[in-house]
This record gives structure tokens, C-alpha cells and sequence, in this order.
């Protein structure tokens, strides 16, 4: 049934009011308008299946112990459990939708769940009152009772702060809530709120004061400052109306007043919980008087602020400690290395109550190869950033085993899989072989890597991603690109280039135009710490071009960008080794007489043995054919390739064992070593840290 309203409009308004409600789950709603001469709530319209009923609550007097009524009296929520209607109910939950000068009528849900409702509920109910009162409020003849023009622009306002507060996830938004729809029609241009916390005032944050101020204010213990004292302990607003009645009750602080360039306040303590959380500070230029009226309305407000700022500082807390423990799992620095420097961002989504499992690494492999890794988590939560850690991690230690990327992918997928049925994650990892400039990569749901040469050109492979990992079946493909010989490597996730406005294609696209235009300085860096700073500003371009509105976004975003760079050929020297046992003597003298030609006599000795083991090695357990080759960086690698697959195996050789003992000796000589295979074969290979001199 709907009400007999004077105009289309204020139907519309009580329809969406009561369809609004539906979102509780309940088993109808009801609003009542407000009669104040007869002291009577009369029904103007109900939905859902509890309207049947609605005979019995047309016309409620305001003796009758009843929510709408209980609402009324109270002037806030109220709840009565039991089936008052015979509808199969848990209870009604009502509230009042409050003009400037009282309740003018009530808004009351039939739950259906047990218990009362829950306070997000309870919110959402309040925020619904809020709007419709404010909307009701300018339609002509809805007003219960003639009010000024003012107090109409009050009313408004405060339903707009009501539906405002309850959309305000963290506590900023609560304070910039409060600046919007409550200086305005109170003609207020100053605001601070404060919360307590061991007994000392902390600024949450503030609208019409200087910073200096702010900082004088910031931190105080309640008790040096004597109104919040007085506030906080009597749980009691203060209003003062002149700078000379501040300066009378508060001798001490005769300072402020000029200091902000205000003359008249509002002390407003903020109560959550039955206690004072902080204080909400309404200031004016001008000094004024403060009506009834007013003084029990923003006493009111600063409850609903109150409750308000305590969730959203219960939000805070939980994000921050989600986002600790997110970045605690991404790299804290990305390592400086021969072929490829490089910076990143990760950027948490500026709306949501959860984190993300975006990621991204740089590691670091043999022979100054360089493995490059960027992946989304599916979902957000602790679960999800947990999960990214655990990716993380494995790809380190798989990567650590300089496996190919579509047998790391595939790896990473019995990882996932493993995980649970609704695990899912988008991954992109490539390997950069310097000596080559050939970059190898796969893909799980991920877009290709962005190349960028130094003459401004843009490109990025068209290829089709395989699926995500947890969805995927092996084997993944493996994808080549050439390099010029310095580039720039882009990866990043969906969140940088995909949102509800706008379809992946056209982010990438957009990414592409904003690196085709601002890249090139990257390509001109003096020396290492002005190429990092480069790429450092590069990203931040990057960011805020694709997300100008980052707080506005629901997903996070990681963008990596690598400045790759090839081995210069002189660098690096090989030679081929027969296969008798004349090889360990002629791969002796090839290192000698390279190692001169470098200058680093010094790892001449050293660098010979190793060789001479390795060799021996291949003579004795491989086949061949072999050659031994050196790169020269900020580490001297000495590398050694044969024909088997074998994997090498540190012995533990007995005492009068006559052999058994190279590998330990070539662990002990150099910094690491390790072994890679490839498809004819393997390499074995070993790094040592060149002398300062030398390099």
C-alpha cells in the first residue's frame, strides 16, 4: 500500500525508503508519519509480506509499547524482539527519520534473522532514515510543523552527514564527512577532532587551521589542556561565544584565540561505547551566541560522529596491520645488478576494507641473468597476502634451481592447486640473459611484459596468455623476445591498467602512450644511483597517469620496470676443449692468459683450479663435447659445459679416499656455484668476487 502524498515525488521517496530495507533480509518494512497534535503515528506505506498485516499498526498512539513508538519517545534506534504481527518475526527494528525540530515520522523493518540486528544493519537503517528525512524535508507540505529556512537547510544536511558517515570507511573520511555537512549550515569555517589515547589528545585531522597550530595542539596531554579536560571529564560539551570568554575560563590558553583567528567554539565530546573517545572542535571567525536548538543538535551530531570515528578507527587499525604484513612480504629493496637496475610500485587499493595479493620480485641468477617475476593473487584479504607470500617464496627457491619459466609455471601451479579449489593466480615470469639479450618468459593469465627501446619505441608481444595458475593444465609455453641492447621491461598487474571504467586493452594501451612519452630520460642516466632515481621517477609517472583517482580505486596494483643492459662482447670469452684429459691443462692455460688480459692476475690461481676441477669433472663423469667460458662483471664467473644431464653431487670422501674431493674444493674457492641444464646438456659454474682494484 502506498500513502495518499500530495505529490509523485514524496511516493517515490517512501518506495525507495521501504525498498531500500529489502537489503536486510527482513519480512517487510512500515513508515510512519508523525501527528504531533493527536499524538498518533499514522501509516503511509509498507512492503514485503508483513503488509498484510498492516491494519494493526495504521494508527499508533504514542502510549503503545510498540518500536515505532519506542522509537518516537527515544529519538533513536529501537528494537522489540517477538512476532507483534504474526508474520514469523524475530522482532522490529525501528528508527526516526528526525526534522529540525523532532521526529516527523518512523522507519521500522520486520527481521526475520535471530537477534537483533547487527551494526552495520543498524547503520545502513539509519543512513536510509537520514535520506528520507532530508528528502521528505523539501518536499512542500511534509513538514509536521513551520520552520525557518535555516533550520529546513539544517535538516537537510544532517540527512545527508547521516548517509555520508555511514559510507565513511576510514577515519579521515569520517572528518571530511563532518566538514562537508556540518560547518555549512551552522556557518562554521573551523574544525578539528581529536580521539584520547593514554591520557593525550592526538589530531585526527582538521579542516580551517594552520599546520603550526595544529602541530601546538597535536599530542597534549588531555590535562595541560583545560577545556578537553573539562570536556573529557564531565563527558559534556563547552560552548563559548567570544574570544574574551575563552580567555576568561581558560587563562592558561589565552594564546589561541589569536593564534586561530577564531572567536567562538563548540567543545563537543565524542561518546562510543559509553565512554569519551575524543572531541570534535566546531569553530567560527565571528563571535555568536548559540541557541538551544543548536547546542542540542550538534551535542547530538558529535554522538553520531563519535560512533562513526570509532569504527572507522577499528578499520584503520586492521588495515594498517593487513597492509604491515603485505609489504612485509614484497622486497624491501630490489637488488643492484650488472644487466638490469630497477624500481617498483605497489599501491593498495584506496577503497575496500581488505588488502591485496599483488606482487613482484627481482632475483638475481648465474651468470648475470636476471629473473624478473610479477603475479596477482585472486581476491583480497590475509588469506590472499598469505598465499602471495608463499608464491613469493617458492619462486625464489625455484628459480634458485635455474629451471626454464614454463617448468617454473608449472611448478607454481601444483602450488596452487594444492592450495584449495578457489585458489587462483595470474603470473608473469621471465629470465634476461645479458650475454644473449634474449628474454624468456611464460605466462599464467598474465599480460606480456612492455618493451621500450631508447628511440621512444614502444612494443608488446600479442600473445595469448595461458591460463591462470590453480586453473591451468601444464605444459605452459614458452615465449623469446630479442633486446636491443638497452631496454626498458615493464610488467604490471590488472590493477594498474583494468577498472570498472575502463577494459584491460585500453590500459595497456594507455601505458604503452605514457612510456612512448615519458621514458626516454631513463635511457640517459650519469651513473647508477641517476639511474635508479630515473626509473623512481618514471614510476611514479606511470602511476599517475593510469591512476590519477588511486584512492578511489577497489584493486591494488604492482608495476615493475626494469632498465636492462647487454654484456658488452669484451666481457666475455669461451673456447672449446677436447675431450681427453689434455682439456684440464689447456682450460688452465686459456684462464692464465684471459685473466692477464683483464687485468686480474690476482684470481688467476684460484681461477685456474676451478677450472682444472670442473674439467676434470667433465673427463671423468660426462661426455662431451665441452668448452669453459668467462664473463667478466662485478664478479668473475667461470663456467664449464658438457653433454650430460647428471646432476653434480658433493661426495663425502673418507680419509684414504684418493678422490671425491673437487666439488668440496670448489664450493670452498668460490662465493656460490651451482649447476643449470639446458637442452643439450648442463653447465656447471662458479662466481668469486672480483678485488676493489680490479673492478
Amino acid at each position: 500500500m502506498t500513502a495518499p502524498r500530495d505529490t509523485l515525488q514524496g511516493t517515490e521517496v517512501l518506495a525507495l525508503a521501504l525498498k531500500a530495507t529489502e537489503c536486510l533480509g527482513g519480512r517487510g518494512a512500515f513508515l510512519h508519519w508523525c501527528d504531533p497534535a493527536a499524538h498518533r503515528l499514522r501509516l503511509v506505506a509498507a512492503t514485503g509480506p508483513a503488509a498484510e498485516s498492516a491494519e494493526v499498526w495504521r494508527d499508533l498512539s504514542d502510549e503503545q509499547d510498540v518500536a515505532p513508538v519506542r522509537a518516537l519517545r527515544r529519538g533513536g534506534y529501537a528494537w522489540v524482539s517477538g512476532d507483534s504481527l504474526g508474520v514469523g518475526a524475530a522482532g522490529t527494528a525501528s528508527v526516526p527519520l528526525l526534522g529540525a525540530e523532532g521526529p516527523i515520522g518512523v522507519l521500522s523493518v520486520i527481521t526475520a534473522g535471530a537477534g537483533p540486528p547487527e551494526e552495520v544493519q543498524r547503520s545502513f537503517l539509519l543512513s536510509v532514515a537520514g535520506w528520507a528525512a532530508s528528502r521528505l524535508a523539501e518536499l512542500p507540505g511534509t513538514p509536521p510543523a513551520p520552520r525557518s529556512v535555516a533550520g529546513s537547510e539544517r535538516t537537510v544536511r544532517m540527512g545527508k552527514l547521516t548517509a555520508a558517515l555511514a559510507e565513511a570507511v576510514t577515519s579521515r573520511e569520517v572528518v571530511r564527512a563532518v566538514a562537508e555537512h556540518v560547518l555549512p549550515p551552522f556557518g562554521a569555517d573551523g574544525l578539528i577532532v581529536w580521539v584520547f589515547e593514554s591520557g593525550r589528545q592526538h589530531v585526527v585531522d582538521s579542516a580551517g587551521y594552520t599546520r603550526e597550530l595544529l602541530d601546538l595542539l597535536d599530542g597534549l596531554a588531555v590535562t595541560d589542556y583545560p577545556v578537553a579536560a573539562d570536556v573529557f571529564g564531565a563527558c559534556a560539551p563547552q560552548f563559548i561565544e567570544s574570544a574574551a570568554e575563552y580567555c576568561q575560563r581558560y587563562p592558561t590558553l589565552a594564546h589561541i584565540p589569536a593564534k586561530a583567528r577564531k572567536n567562538a567554539w563548540a567543545f563537543l565530546p565524542m561518546i562510543a561505547s559509553g565512554h569519551a573517545i575524543g572531541m570534535c572542535l566546531v569553530a567560527f571567525t565571528r563571535q555568536r551566541s548559540f541557541t538551544d536548538e543548536e547546542r542540542t543538535l550538534l551535542t547530538a551530531l558529535s554522538g553520531l560522529v563519535g560512533q562513526s570515528l570509532e569504527r572507522a578507527r577499528l578499520y584503520d587499525v586492521e588495515h594498517a596491520r593487513a597492509q604491515e604484513l603485505q609489504s612485509s612480504l614484497l622486497p624491501q629493496t630490489l637488488p643492484r645488478l650488472p644487466a638490469v637496475r630497477a624500481a617498483a610500485r605497489y599501491l593498495p587499493a584506496g577503497r575496500g576494507e581488505q588488502v591485496g595479493g599483488d606482487w613482484y620480485d627481482v632475483i638475481p641468477l648465474s651468470a648475470d641473468r636476471v629473473a624478473m617475476v610479477i603475479g596477482d593473487v585472486m581476491g583480497h584479504g590475509i588469506h590472499e597476502a598469505a598465499t602471495m607470500g608463499q608464491l613469493r617464496t617458492t619462486v625464489r627457491t625455484l628459480a634458485d634451481l635455474d629451471i626454464p619459466p614454463d617448468e617454473l609455471l608449472s611448478r607454481l601451479n601444483d602450488l596452487v592447486g594444492d592450495l584449495g579449489e578457489d585458489c587462483y593466480a595470474t603470473c608473469l615470469y621471465t629470465v634476461f640473459d645479458p650475454t644473449t639479450r634474449v628474454c624468456s618468459f611464460a605466462l599464467a593469465g598474465h599480460p606480456p611484459p612492455v618493451v621500450v627501446h631508447p628511440d621512444g619505441g614502444v612494443h608488446q608481444p600479442d600473445l595469448t596468455a595461458d591460463p591462470p595458475l590453480g586453473a591451468a593444465e601444464p605444459p605452459f609455453e614458452t615465449h623469446q623476445i630479442h633486446l636491443p641492447e638497452e631496454s626498458l621491461l615493464v610488467l604490471c598487474t590488472d590493477g594498474l591498467v583494468e577498472s570498472a571504467t575502463q577494459f584491460i586493452d585500453q590500459g595497456l594501451a594507455r601505458l604503452r602512450q605514457v612510456l612512448s612519452q615519458q621514458a626516454a630520460p631513463a635511457f640517459t642516466a650519469t651513473d647508477e644511483d641517476d639511474d635508479l632515481q630515473r626509473l623512481d621517477a618514471l614510476c611514479d609517472t606511470v602511476v599517475s597517469a593510469l591512476l590519477p583517482d588511486h584512492g578511489r580505486t577497489h584493486d591494488d596494483a604492482a608495476l615493475l620496470i626494469a632498465h636492462t643492459r647487454a654484456t658488452d662482447a669484451r666481457d666475455v670469452a669461451s673456447c672449446v676443449l677436447p675431450e681427453d684429459p689434455r682439456a684440464a691443462g689447456q682450460a688452465r692455460a686459456y684462464v692464465r692468459n684471459q685473466l692477464a688480459a683483464w687485468g686480474l692476475d690476482d684470481l688467476a690461481t684460484t681461477t685456474e683450479l676451478l677450472a682444472s676441477e670442473l674439467v676434470g669433472n667433465v673427463i671423468r663423469h660426462a661426455k662431451g663435447p665441452a668448452h669453459l667460458r668467462l664473463l667478466r662483471s662485478s664478479s668473475l664467473t667461470c663456467e664449464v659445459y658438457d653433454g650430460s644431464l647428471s646432476t653434480p653431487r658433493i661426495r663425502h670422501a673418507a680419509y684414504t679416499d684418493e678422490g671425491g674431493r673437487g666439488l668440496q674444493l670448489v664450493a670452498a674457492l668460490s662465493k656460490r656455484w651451482g649447476a643449470r641444464y639446458h637442452r643439450d646438456g648442463k653447465c656447471i659454474w662458479t662466481e668469486q668476487d672480483i678485488p676493489r682494484r680490479a673492478a
